[in-house]
């Protein structure tokens, strides 16, 4: 009886205690091109596509309708654009002139964001699994190789 006593106690201790904090580089705050607060820690837990991008990268340039597509064809997947190395009114008229509104897009103006993942060429794609844990990929993936990394995403169910 105790021990059943002090099971039903360890139970109800875990079901009180707090969530796990975010692994690092999620705990970080950044503006969207449109000036709303971006909380990084929001995407832990669920599948998402970081895609970083720079306005005047000819990559970025030739795939940004491939992005645009796929981040339309995967609804279950949070796709986040993170722009740094020019000014806020280049990275918007590239969103405008792509039209890849359909996701929000970071102004990373000080390029704190492209440091917290390791980020040091554009374009690269950090593939974040629900738990967290995030694979990264520069150049220029093929459309059939974003499908492949972003169906491996998915949840199973």
């Amino acid at each position: 009886m105790r021990i059943l006593g002090l099971l039903l106690g360890v139970l109800l201790l875990a079901g009180c205690a707090e969530k796990a904090p975010a692994p690092e580089k999620f705990q970080f705050t950044a503006k969207t091109l449109e000036g709303a607060e971006f909380r990084g820690d929001k995407l832990v837990g669920q599948p998402a596509v970081l895609w970083f991008w720079t306005p005047w990268c000819p990559s970025c340039n030739a795939e940004a309708k491939t992005v645009a597509e796929v981040a339309e064809q995967y609804k279950k997947i949070q796709f986040v654009g993170v722009a740094a190395q020019d000014q806020l009114d280049a990275m918007k008229k590239f969103v405008a002139d792509h039209k890849m509104t359909a996701f929000p897009h970071l102004a990373d103006l000080d390029g704190a964001v492209w440091k917290r993942f390791g980020v040091t060429a554009q374009p690269t794609f950090a593939f974040v699994r629900d738990d967290g844990s995030v694979e990264l990929l520069t150049g220029s993936p093929t459309k059939e190789q974003l499908d492949q990394r972003i169906s491996a995403l998915q949840p199973k169910s």
